[in-house]
């Protein structure tokens, strides 16, 4: 076997080569539009796009740059096959409902191909068959049972028993035309028609609060005020929560995804497996190049192994799998999943009627965000939407949203008590550069990062959310609570919610002697 290709140092998405994104100015004074919608991915862009394309005065807020959250991290894979979901849908919720979720991602995905085709929008758009394949015989049955609800819902689809990689398998389920693209292209052209409809849009403009009633407030970091009359929060973690209490209804998961070349050209089709541990293949074409994009190695935020490890796993199994001869990208995603695995869209809670949620996608975003965009759309524009019911953020089926809400917080629990009495995992003066961990200073449990020139970043672990103790991510080089799923760069600062306040930072007269 050729030696592995080596990975890159720091994570990078394959989607941002020869990529530039634009650059939005910083709010720095009152607005006052018809619509607010925080988050500038996928949801809060296509919102944006309906809304204003259908007369809305809109205003784009995010808190960092558009594009550069999970949207920017995904394997863009446009289908409505979202792992083994039908037949338990139909068990837990009924044949109608089943049918309403496949019809709407269904709608989704023609949603997107003709925007592509009415603004001729280049973007790599290509359809694909997609493709769950089982290895072992136990997940060959739950296939087979997935075959049945297709049928059951009219989905097109073949039962197949080989796929053309050198993969043994017992079966696999093919679910006929889905697509993939390439996502920040298609977004950008969608940023553009917002602009030019008189939309606004605003970066580096964090929201850290909603003041509601007839007319909403957004409230933002610098003191600024959007007044409204809808607030639309695309944020992926709602950072209001309008006592819908989403951090107990979702948990956060983490998965990896490379980019590789292969001397052996890819053979067409969209790839997961059923088994453990997952893995998904994809090819895309940048600047006239193929990649494969291998993902998988799946598993909730701030829980598991060294996460470098992750990927290292991945590219083996890509050298088995197709030959690799160079590994240019890496990156990782975070995703949110719901209790009862279908995405929280609409009214944020009953209390509130102008302030929408989107969010718990369950890495299945390139559809059900435009499902959300056009749901919440429809609810602004004209006061209902077919999939009101189905996707409500307030709705909770008692199969199997009960018993999965108990053993959601039951693990909460138990990682909240665990990280309080861990121990330290390193002293300060042992640690190598690039290197971060857990350590003890001033006898406090701290977050050492030593950066590639020497220089200690240290950061105070309790989690600002709700008061866990952070793990260190060496992947991403970031410190990630497993309890809801926030995470904090190596100066304390947010990435990712649901925590809004940052890390303490720590600071030792002499860290020589820690």
């Amino acid at each position: 076997m050729t030696t592995n290709p080596s990975l890159p140092q720091f994570p990078e998405p394959i989607w941002r080569e020869g990529v530039e994104l634009p650059a939005f100015d910083t709010l720095i004074e009152d607005q006052s539009v018809d619509v607010a919608i925080i988050g500038a991915g996928i949801t809060g862009i296509t919102t944006a796009y309906l809304l204003s394309k259908s007369g809305q005065s809109v205003a784009l807020v995010d808190a960092g740059s558009i594009l550069n959250g999970t949207t920017g991290h995904t394997t863009a894979k446009i289908t409505a096959q979202h792992d083994l979901i039908y037949d338990e849908l139909i068990q837990h919720i009924g044949e109608v409902k089943a049918k309403q979720y496949y019809r709407s991602n269904t709608e989704a995905l023609k949603f997107i191909q003709n925007t592509i085709s009415e603004n001729n929008i280049d973007c790599g758009f290509k359809s694909e068959d997609a493709y769950l394949y089982a290895t072992e015989k136990t997940s060959q049955q739950k296939l087979q049972k997935e075959f049945e609800a297709y049928r059951k819902l009219g989905i097109e689809s073949d039962l197949v028993d080989e796929i053309p990689f050198d993969i043994s398998i017992q079966s696999a389920l093919v679910m006929k035309n889905q697509a993939q693209f390439h996502p920040l292209r298609y977004l950008l052209a969608l940023v553009e028609k917002i602009k030019a409809s008189g939309g606004m849009i605003f970066e580096n403009t964090p929201a850290v609060d909603i003041e509601t009633g007839t007319k909403p407030k957004v409230v933002t970091r610098n003191g600024f005020n959007i007044t409204c009359n809808h607030v639309v929060i695309a944020s992926h973690f709602p950072f209001f929560d309008g006592r819908g209490f989403y951090f107990a209804r979702m948990h956060a998961e983490k998965s990896y995804v490379i980019a590789v070349k292969s001397d052996k050209p890819y053979p067409g089709g969209m790839y997961l497996s059923v088994d453990q541990p997952i893995r998904s293949l994809r090819d895309t074409t940048i600047n006239g190049e193929n990649y494969i994009l291998v993902g998988g190695e799946s598993h909730k935020t701030g829980h598991g192994i060294n996460t470098f490890k992750h990927y290292e796993t991945l590219q083996d199994w890509a050298q088995t799998t197709l030959g690799v001869r160079e590994s240019p990208y890496r990156w990782s995603t975070q995703d949110l999943i719901t209790i009862d695995k279908i995405p929280y869209i609409g009214k944020i809670s009953s209390k509130y009627d102008n302030v929408f949620v989107a969010s718990g996608f369950k890495k299945w975003g390139m559809t059900t965000s435009t499902i959300a965009a056009q749901l919440i759309t429809d609810l602004i524009t004209k006061g209902l939407s077919p999939y009101e019911e189905l996707y409500s953020p307030s709705r909770f089926y008692a199969d199997p949203s009960l018993k999965n809400l108990v053993v959601q917080n039951a693990d909460v629990a138990g990682h909240f008590v665990t990280g309080k009495v861990g121990l330290a995992h390193k002293k300060l003066k042992d640690m190598g550069n690039d290197e971060g961990a857990v350590v003890k200073v001033n006898g406090k449990r701290t977050g050492a990062y030593k950066d590639e020139n020497g220089c200690l970043h240290l950061v105070d672990t309790t989690c600002t959310h709700m008061g866990c103790e952070t793990e260190w991510n060496s992947g991403d080089r970031t410190w990630d609570c497993p309890c809801h799923g926030s995470r904090f760069s190596i100066d304390g600062t947010v990435v990712e919610g649901p925590a809004e306040k940052p890390l303490k930072q720590v600071s030792i007269e002499d860290k020589n002697k820690a």
